[in-house]
């Protein structure tokens, strides 16, 4: 398997085009947008800058991995030559569905079609192709280039051997792949946004502070990052989606997303990507939001 193609650009893809690229794979980037591809490859070039000023590649690497990328707007053309497509589109369960009837009448049938969703159904994406042995589940952790873990997710109908390729291929590009199996959440997200949505119910119910809740669990429970900020650079939208999916699919009253969750994202606080979340981010550093979202 030498030939990679990856349908989105943002910033899974773009890390997921990266890491396969700097490994030797031939990659197609995909994406509608030719501006979102431009960025993307900016990203790239400058995430491989720093990696060379590290020394930890040289010049020469930098400038073999970004010839090992090529971009495309068109997913028919992408994806025609690729053993392997990896889906990193926004974490909505129609665009994903809508997206695999495409890929599967496009690309050749004996590729192995994986999703980088975090919470959706892997069967259930499989169901809507003519190969569900051939759909697997590949999250990868953000920032791509960095976090070594990759959840491989089997669907109800994937095949071991499909299982076996994806876990040996994820060691090749330098991972540590965990099998799994297709149930709501997974284990990273089963696990992390139920303890990110409890944080948010401390914050609503006036426990404590966004700043005293994420030095505990920094300082306490030795987390890099405290739950209220990492809830900001996942995106609180994203959140909020993973709580609902377990909710929904699960049945238990300990996944229902807290309202200030929900308020937040209905009034676009949704933390990085819109600027403000927890925490402003519209300079570019993180400052405290004082915010009445936060009052009971």
């Amino acid at each position: 398997m030498k030939n990679i193609a990856v349908i989105g650009s943002g910033t899974m893809g773009n890390g997921i085009c990266h890491v396969f690229a700097q490994n030797g794979f031939k990659v197609a980037m995909i994406d509608i947008s030719q501006d979102a591809l431009n960025r993307a490859l900016s990203t790239i070039d400058k995430n491989l800058d720093r990696m060379v000023k590290k020394e930890a590649i040289t010049e020469a690497d930098k400038s073999a991995t970004l010839a090992n990328i090529t971009p495309y707007t068109q997913l028919a053309e992408g994806v025609k030559n690729a053993d392997l497509v990896i889906e990193a589109a926004t974490e909505n369960s129609e665009i994903k569905l809508k997206l695999f009837r495409d890929i599967d009448a496009a690309a050749k049938p004996e590729a192995i079609l994986a999703t980088n969703t975090s919470s959706i159904s892997i069967t259930k994406i499989a169901a809507v192709t003519k190969r569900p042995d051939k759909v697997i589940g590949m999250h990868f952790m953000n920032p791509v280039p960095v976090m070594k873990l990759v959840e491989v997710i089997s669907g109800y109908k994937t095949s071991k051997e499909v299982l076996d390729t994806i876990l040996t291929m994820s060691k090749t590009i330098g991972k540590v792949p965990v099998p799994v199996n297709d149930y709501a959440g997974f284990v990273a997200n089963r696990i992390l946004m139920p303890m990110i949505n409890e944080a948010i119910i401390t914050l609503h119910e006036g426990v404590s502070g966004v700043e005293e809740i994420d030095t505990v669990m920094k300082l306490g429970m030795a987390h890099p990052m405290g739950p209220l900020q990492l809830a900001d650079f996942i995106g609180l939208d994203v959140c909020l989606f993973i709580m609902k999916v377990l909710y929904d699919d699960l049945g238990k009253d300990k996944y229902a997303p807290d309202p200030l969750l929900v308020n937040m994202v209905n009034a676009g606080n949704l933390g990085v990507k819109s600027g403000e979340g927890f925490y402003s981010w519209t300079h570019g550093t993180k400052e405290l939001v004082v915010s009445s979202a936060f009052k009971k």
